[in-house]
């Protein structure tokens, strides 16, 4: 497994729930096609697994 994941947010978070939105945030997602590289760990994919329909995994 890598040390690191990289992710981008590719959908809005418009019309979503507000622990949605505060999932995106806390993975510091704050605006459109941003990209984020941080530690793999099970928190943060279980963040992810969350939105994944708004977000891309890239590695």
């Amino acid at each position: 497994m890598k040390d690191t994941i990289t992710y981008s947010q590719i959908k809005s978070y418009i019309g979503s729930t507000k622990a949605i939105r505060a999932t995106l945030i806390g993975l510091g997602l704050t605006k459109m096609h941003k990209t984020v590289t941080r530690k793999d760990t099970p928190e943060l994919r279980g963040m992810l697994s969350k939105v994944l329909h708004l977000v891309k995994i890239e590695g």
